[in-house]
């Protein structure tokens, strides 16, 4: 992990894929546990350390991920969370469509994809049921039972022979959300086998990265803004201008 923003109140890193936000069944070293072992050591805390999770990223995604040094910040991010003012904007590199796909190119339920190209912003809703036993969301164009609504916006940053860059804007917090909405219209996540991509990423990431994050501060009202770098990756470095 490498810190990115820190005070008396909040900490944020830049997490790497691989690690897992808070602990599991795995017994792996959770992040929250190594961002406590960094508290300790560069403030000199005697004792244990207090640090709240207020969100998670995905096993195999990397980028920002938040934590409260105190109890007051852990309320009022929680809340902050809960009702959206916490600005989350995510980079995925998915399969390039078309340059320039005609109605029933790419195919999702309505027999279209929602793509425009020129960095144009594109609103996508699905309904989204979570599978507990298969870890894994299902997308639904309408309503059906058990679902949650799930909405983020997207646009085409950039494309190489094989790839495009898609920036995400998030508004609902599913689970698997951009992965599973990104799949549904045809554009599933390199290296995210689970939804769809037809090969596995080396290292078992995807690439999803959590990139920018703004906020007002919780206890200063600052207003914060904050950026995490890119994977030290060759397809990921080739973005790096963008």
């Amino acid at each position: 992990m490498t810190p990115i923003y820190e005070d008396n109140h909040i900490i944020i890193v830049s997490k790497q894929s691989g690690e897992i936000v808070q602990g599991d069944k795995t017994g792996d070293t959770p992040l929250s546990e190594t961002v406590k072992d960094y508290i300790k050591v560069k403030y000199q805390k005697p004792g244990n350390v207090f640090l709240g999770v207020v969100h998670r990223l995905d096993r195999p995604v990397s980028g920002l991920v938040m934590f409260a040094r105190t109890s007051k910040a852990l309320a009022r991010l929680n809340e902050m969370f809960r009702v959206g003012d916490v600005h989350k904007t995510y980079w995925a590199i998915v399969q390039s469509p078309p340059k320039s796909p005609l109605k029933g190119d790419l195919e999702g339920d309505n027999g279209s994809l929602p793509l425009r190209e020129g960095g144009e912003w594109v609103d996508l809703t699905h309904w989204l049921v979570r599978n507990e036993k298969q870890n894994k969301s299902y997308a639904y164009d309408h309503e059906v039972k058990d679902s949650k609504k799930a909405q983020l916006s997207y646009r085409i940053l950039a494309h190489s022979d094989r790839y495009s860059l898609v920036e995400v804007q998030l508004y609902t917090g599913r689970h698997h959300q951009i992965r599973c909405q990104l799949a549904k219209i045809g554009l599933p996540i390199k290296g995210d086998l689970k939804y769809g991509s037809p090969r596995s990423n080396k290292d078992g990431s995807i690439c999803l990265l959590s990139r920018y994050m703004e906020f007002v501060h919780p206890v200063s009202k600052e207003t914060i803004r904050v950026t995490a770098p890119l994977p030290d990756d060759a397809l990921w470095q080739a973005f790096k201008n963008v």
